[in-house]
């Protein structure tokens, strides 16, 4: 059954996704980013303006197979652009991605934004209903430290 966790109170969603995914890249997992286009059109660009020591490989979900195979993290619209077996998923939108239950891993990435957290709690509720168990990260208890 995939793991399903929630990143809270992210002050800054696109940033905050930069550093998981540099993390994730850095780990070697296999990771797909979904959200709108403008959201993932963002963090191509935010994610090609990092240091060259922070560099973080990725690709859109609709470049070749070729590339596709060579980079870890593939941002995309849709599960179904990119429909190579992954390890992580991680969700930048405002829906429960459709395919979500073949990743052994799904990451919900929340702003501090009363809309989005209202979104959120949402799909909290579509994954604990299906039996799913969640982890919750809070990231303002975690800048807190």
């Amino acid at each position: 059954m995939t793991e399903i966790a929630f990143h809270f109170g992210a002050p800054d969603k696109l940033a905050y996704a930069c550093r998981l995914l540099r993390k994730a890249a850095g780990s070697g997992a296999n990771v797909l980013v979904v959200g709108d286009s403008a959201t993932v059109s963002q963090l191509d660009t935010d994610l090609w303006a990092l240091s060259p020591t922070d560099f973080v490989p990725h690709c859109q979900g609709l470049a070749e197979a070729s590339l596709q195979k060579w980079a870890k993290i593939i941002l995309t619209t849709s599960v179904e652009e990119a429909p190579r077996v992954r390890d992580v998923l991680v969700n930048l939108g405002n829906v429960v991605p459709d395919g979500f239950e073949a990743f052994n891993r799904l990451i919900e990435v929340v702003s501090t934004e009363g809309a989005d957290r209202d979104l959120a709690r949402g799909r909290w509720k579509f994954y604990a209903g299906r039996g799913y168990a969640i982890t919750r990260h809070d990231l303002a208890l975690k800048r807190a430290e």
